[in-house]
């Protein structure tokens, strides 16, 4: 039916072909981008889940609707970064700096951020829904909160508790 060396070259295709789309399959995963500096970069409308970008310096960044579900921004400096209509649901922001970021409609549901500091942020629409906050920081964002959240249909003062 097939020559020995038909059989020979159709295995070395199939190998091939293998560890390419296991190197394509691989790059579509989680990024790392820990300590990098990536001021102003864009990644809006990306597929970032679970990438870590711990300590990077992304200050004036676009993650406008992009999902970032469980990803890791521990100690980023995010100042005036955008993530309008993002979900960051189940991310790490612990330590994080988030001042004068827009959090327009962003989804943070079950994210760590209890010591982010979220100064003169954007939050209208957002979704804060069991983010664990310190107490100073929660009625700091009670001041700002309004708004509705187009996705979860939640009021972000009732995510935020707020009295």
């Amino acid at each position: 039916m097939f020559s020995r060396f038909q059989r020979i070259s159709l295995a070395i295709l199939v190998g091939l072909w293998l560890i390419l789309t296991g190197i394509t399959a691989q790059s579509a995963g989680a990024e790392n981008y820990e300590k990098q500096t990536l001021i102003e970069a864009d990644f809006s409308g990306q597929v970032l889940t679970d990438s870590e970008f711990d300590f990077a310096n992304l200050r004036d960044s676009n993650f406008s609707h992009s999902n970032l579900r469980g990803v890791s921004l521990f100690g980023a400096k995010l100042q005036r970064t955008n993530f309008e209509g993002a979900d960051l649901s189940y991310a790490t922001l612990d330590t994080a700096r988030l001042n004068r970021a827009n959090l327009t409609n962003a989804i943070l549901e079950g994210a760590f951020a209890y010591n982010t500091d979220f100064s003169d942020t954007m939050i209208a629409g957002a979704d804060f829904t069991d983010v664990l906050l310190r107490r100073d920081m929660q009625e700091k964002l009670c001041a700002l909160a309004e708004g509705t959240n187009p996705v979860t249909g939640r009021n972000t003062r009732d995510t935020l508790y707020c009295k």
